[in-house]
């Protein structure tokens, strides 16, 4: 765990790619564990460190997460993120090329719980009448070496849902088999790392944007070298 941002209400993180945001049935130590210990130890906290999870990434999922240092800026980024005013940018890559290069979709997500996969439909029916509304827009910004790198800005926030929704458009995202990539990364993580996030302070009420750049796969370099 890398922090990136910090003040009194809030805490920006760089999260590897393997590390769980949470405690899991793995019962390996997770973000909210190290940043709990980090806040403890930095400023030399008595007793138990308050820390709320404002949002999550997919355990094998890199990038920027933010977390809560107060219950009041906790509730109020809890609304922000309901309300969708946060502005969300991921990058993904895949082998196959988007078409078209750029678009917006919309699809209908239900996860299966027992098989913690998403699957997604291109409308709503009787069967699936428990699928939620999932939106993203996407483009393609740079193609190297038979990879393309494509940034995601998803508009809603279902399980999987740049992942199973990139499948769905025929561009599993790379390492994903999961989601339809043929091949594991040698790590078992895949290539989808939160790029930034930009947001008003919960408490300041100023411009914050927070970003970080993937460095768990050498095949990032590609792109970010």
């Amino acid at each position: 765990m890398k922090v990136i941002f910090e003040d009194n209400h809030l805490l920006g993180v760089y999260k590897p790619a393997g590390l769980p945001v949470q405690g899991d049935s793995s019962g390996d130590r997770s973000l909210l564990d190290l940043a709990k210990a980090y806040v403890k130890e930095r400023y030399n906290k008595p007793g138990a460190v308050f820390m709320g999870l404002v949002h999550r990434l997919d355990r094998p999922v890199s990038g920027v997460v933010l977390l809560a240092r107060t219950s009041k800026a906790l509730e109020r980024m809890n609304a922000q993120f309901r309300n969708r005013e946060v502005k969300k940018t991921y990058w993904a890559i895949t082998k196959e090329r988007p078409y078209p290069i750029e678009g917006h979709l919309v699809h209908y997500i239900r996860k299966d719980k027992s098989k913690n996969r998403s699957h997604a439909y291109e409308r709503l029916s009787r069967r699936q009448s428990d699928a939620k509304k999932a939106e993203l827009d996407y483009r393609l910004i740079s193609e190297i070496d038979g990879y393309c790198l494509v940034e995601v800005k998803p508009l809603t926030g279902r399980p999987h849902q740049i992942r199973v929704q990139l499948a769905a458009l025929g561009c599993p995202i790379v390492g994903d088999l999961k989601y339809g990539y043929r091949t594991a990364r040698p790590s078992g993580n895949i290539l989808l790392h939160s790029h930034s996030l930009e947001f008003v302070h919960p408490v300041k009420k100023t411009p914050v944007l927070i970003q970080a750049l993937p460095e768990d796969d050498d095949l990032w370099s590609l792109f970010t070298s």
